[in-house]
């Protein structure tokens, strides 16, 4: 196998792409198939006897790690999800999450939005505010509510998520998160969506697909000022800003720099 991607923070759109189209050259059928295998029997070991499922967002590593766990009998999951996603990479979600996956809406809309302007486009500690108040908050909630012995996530330490030792997390709270694909590169990720011809969802088409990732459009990331989120979020789908309109005055001032009304 060929590395040719690194920390996921400092991979440029193109270099994934590139990656993509020539994947085989990087990681070959064989070493995927060892590789997938490895996981397998790691999940069986860490799983058995347990009541468990996995946490699935419409990302590349959540469909990799769905697939990997249909193949080894676990079908229990859940989606997670807010009132300020992209409308188009939301409907895809509700399309093709897996059968039986639990929908959970967190419920931040743009009247929450407004009363907490930093969280437009923000960067370090509010950046992580989101994934605490959506998908963290969405992970404990399931595993409480179906009273889990373990929670298994898509995170990745290429991607810079703390996933413990052994891959595990063990919270005060008693809930038990493990990440199977923690040491798995970004090429090996990339290899399984093309070996076993995977669909991925609108989201990694757009601008900067690959670089930011599945998000609520607010938290856009790497974004350099508040214009320049709305920018990019104008350029996908217009309809989001205009929206938004309504409520924010950031994103009013925003179009009337476009429209000039």
């Amino acid at each position: 196998m060929k590395i040719v991607l690194g920390r996921k923070q400092r991979i440029e759109n193109d270099r994934w792409i590139n990656a993509m189209e020539h994947i085989e050259e990087l990681v070959s059928r064989e070493e995927l198939d060892s590789a997938v295998a490895t996981a397998q029997e790691a999940i069986k070991a860490a799983t058995a006897g347990k009541n468990v499922a996995y946490c699935w967002s419409g990302g590349k590593d959540s469909i990799v790690l769905s697939d990997i766990c249909r193949e080894v009998g676990i079908t229990a999951c859940m989606f997670a999800h807010t009132e300020l996603e992209y409308p188009a990479f939301l409907d895809w979600c509700l399309t093709h999450k897996p059968e039986g996956c639990e929908v959970i809406n967190t419920g931040q809309d743009l009247e929450w939005l407004a009363s907490r302007q930093s969280m437009i486009f923000p960067k370090g500690r509010e950046l992580n505010r989101w994934y605490a108040i959506v998908q963290r908050a969405a992970f404990t909630k399931y595993f409480f509510d179906h009273k889990l012995d373990m929670i298994l996530v898509g995170h990745r330490k290429a991607d810079g998520n703390v996933v413990g030792a052994g891959n595990v997390i063990h919270k005060n709270s008693g809930e038990v998160r493990y990440a199977p694909l923690a040491d798995w590169p970004h090429e090996m990720v990339l290899a399984y969506v093309h070996y076993h011809g995977l669909e991925l969802p609108p989201i990694y088409g757009w601008k900067n697909g690959f670089k930011c990732g599945t998000h609520p459009w607010p938290s856009r990331m790497y974004m350099q000022s508040v214009e320049q989120g709305y920018r990019e979020v104008y350029e996908i789908d217009p309809s989001i800003v205009i929206n938004a309109a309504a409520r924010l005055s950031s994103a009013r001032h925003f179009l009337e720099g476009v429209t000039g009304e």
